[in-house]
């Protein structure tokens, strides 16, 4: 089984004003098979969280520790982390131009599994994910996510989760701009992988809509850059007929 662990982590962003706080001491562990939703208001750190596991050298950490079975995650370049199991499916996938999906796809298996997939095997795979996922094979030799749709570019984020079989999926957002229907398909996705493999998933969310889909097995509550409330999928029931005012309004208190 592996594991995820997260103690006491806090990260901060370069501003014009300085470096402004937004992460301040999340502890959090996901392990194999498990699924974890991050749930909270507009600025309260679940993207940050995200982007600072990748590495994203606009986050700056401060304090605390990151551990993927026992190694420190933070010591590891972007490249390593993706190696090591780490994935990342972004809010806003951006566009590569010149590079199609069908190659894209291939160099990056071929980066994490330290040699090319067979082609014949490949092809299929690459063939029957697109097909689960309502997926043009024309997509393939399009370049990655120029041209694309909201939905198409989340689908393609779904697609290399599938095909990659990373050991922590972090999701950021992947419901935001999706119809219901691409909304289903992009969640059947995420359930496939999540059955065939013991991949541990973070999914961030303003929303339970998602959940719908995708039943968590935690439920965390992000305010202020600090888990303020965890519990299980009834904890995000009651943040759909209640928001996070009784958070905001201790916070302010």
């Amino acid at each position: 089984m592996a594991t995820l662990e997260i103690r006491d982590l806090h990260v901060s962003v370069e501003t014009k004003e300085g470096a402004k706080p937004i992460l301040r001491g999340v502890d959090l562990t996901v392990n194999s098979g498990e699924t974890h939703a991050i749930m909270g208001p507009n600025g309260s750190g679940k993207s940050t969280l995200a982007y600072s596991l990748a590495g994203h050298p606009k986050y700056q950490i401060t304090s605390g520790t990151v551990l993927l079975d026992g190694e420190d995650l933070l010591a590891m370049s972007v490249d390593e982390r993706a190696r090591a199991g780490l994935f990342l499916a972004m809010q806003y996938p951006v566009e590569v131009p010149g590079v199609s999906v069908s190659n894209f796809l291939r160099t990056a298996k071929t980066a994490i599994d330290g040699e090319a997939p067979a082609l014949r095997g490949w092809v299929k795979d690459v063939r029957t994910a697109m097909d689960n996922l309502r997926m043009d094979p024309a997509f393939a030799e399009r370049s990655v996510n120029e041209g694309f749709s909201g939905g198409e570019k989340k689908r393609h984020e779904i697609l290399q989760m599938e095909l990659l079989k990373p050991r922590f999926a972090i999701l950021d957002e992947t419901d935001s701009g999706l119809d219901v229907d691409a909304l289903r398909i992009v969640s059947e996705g995420v359930n496939r992988v999540r059955e065939n493999s013991d991949v541990g998933v973070l999914l961030i969310t303003h929303y339970t809509r998602i959940l719908r889909y995708i039943t968590p097995d935690f439920v965390h509550v992000f305010v202020d850059g600090k888990v303020a409330e965890e519990g299980g999928p009834e904890l995000a029931e009651r943040l759909e007929n209640e928001g996070y005012d009784r958070f905001l309004t201790s916070t302010v208190a």
